[in-house]
């Protein structure tokens, strides 16, 4: 195989070929030797002709698969080149690239791209193989929703009217120091929220920073807690949460200049992506995320059904 891309002008070249596109897709999936994604047989041959292999097992039906089989690529009528080079925009650009973009630069409709979006972020999504957050970690929670300084007069006298929560969405979020960050939609931002996220999320016995809201939903029988009044200051030596501040800082970039309007639907999916990148984002290069990201792409699936809502009812609009 030609030598890997290592970057975006590269890439697009690269995964110009069909033969590069498959070559590198099954040296990541299945570096012992191709196997057949339904029965794991390695009795398998290569049909260069229809670029796909067939399984000689006679016990299943459909022997015959494609590098896509069992990816979210799955069933998608488009070719590796617009995957991967899609993948490798979304994974390496820090303010994220929206859906439009995406349609331009790729001459896909807007509708299949923001698709390939949300099926590519289901492979950023964090699998928890790394354990649990442990040692110093700072929790916070922020809300995400629309700015009130935006709305139009009328709609800002009764915004202001509401609840602090209003029409926004609370996430809540736990950095463990030059570490990970993890991050996930709540209900609200009440103690048994807060507290199911940080057990879910936070060895026991770590040290937890948060500021003065963590006095309702404190667990000092768990964990040892250091809290930071940000009425009086931000930074009371080493407690603080700036680690967490700098994640909801470019969270909210992104999805208030690049993606514009996010339904709460679809928020984990948005916070999948940033976290991937955020997590990634030291000792990698933009190869290196995009490596692993490509690694990742097996045994996840997220059908048009299933992202507009249609399975569960819920019609939310693409973004």
């Amino acid at each position: 195989m030609a030598s890997e891309p290592k970057t975006l002008q590269e890439a697009i070249k690269h995964f110009a070929d069909p033969k590069n596109c498959r070559e590198y897709l099954v040296a990541r999936r299945w570096p012992n030797g191709v196997t057949c994604p339904r029965c794991g047989s390695d009795k398998v041959a290569f049909l260069e002709k229809y670029n796909r292999w067939q399984c000689s097992a006679k016990t299943h039906a459909n022997r015959q698969f494609t590098s896509k089989t069992g990816t979210i690529f799955e069933d998608s009528p488009l070719g590796l080149d617009k995957w991967l080079a899609a993948m490798w925009l979304i994974v390496n650009c820090k303010n994220g690239v929206s859906s439009y973009e995406v349609a331009r630069d790729l001459g896909v409709s807007q509708k299949s791209a923001w698709h390939m979006m949300h099926r590519i972020r289901l492979a950023m999504q964090d699998d928890l193989t790394g354990g649990m957050l442990n040692g110093e970690v700072e929790v916070d929670e922020t809300f995400i929703g629309g700015k009130v300084r935006n709305m139009h007069r009328d709609k800002k006298v009764k915004q202001q009217q509401v609840s602090q929560k209003g029409n926004k969405v609370v996430v809540i979020g736990a950095l463990e120091r030059k570490g990970r960050v993890r991050a996930s939609v709540a209900p609200d931002r009440k103690a048994p929220s807060m507290r199911d996220h940080v057990q879910g999320h936070v060895d026991i016995g770590s040290v937890i920073f948060s500021d003065e809201h963590a006095h309702h939903w404190r667990m000092d029988d768990k964990y040892r807690h250091e809290i930071v009044q940000h009425a009086a200051q931000y930074v009371d030596g080493n407690v603080h949460t700036n680690g967490m501040e700098n994640f909801w800082s470019l969270l909210k970039r992104g999805l208030h200049g690049t993606y514009v309007s996010v339904e709460p639907f679809h928020l984990f999916r948005y916070l999948d992506e940033q976290a991937f990148r955020f997590n990634n984002r030291k000792d990698m290069k933009d190869s290196d995320r995009f490596d692993l990201a490509v690694r990742q792409i097996v045994g996840r699936r997220l059908t048009w059904a299933e992202v507009t809502g249609k399975s569960q009812g819920v019609k939310p609009t693409a973004n």
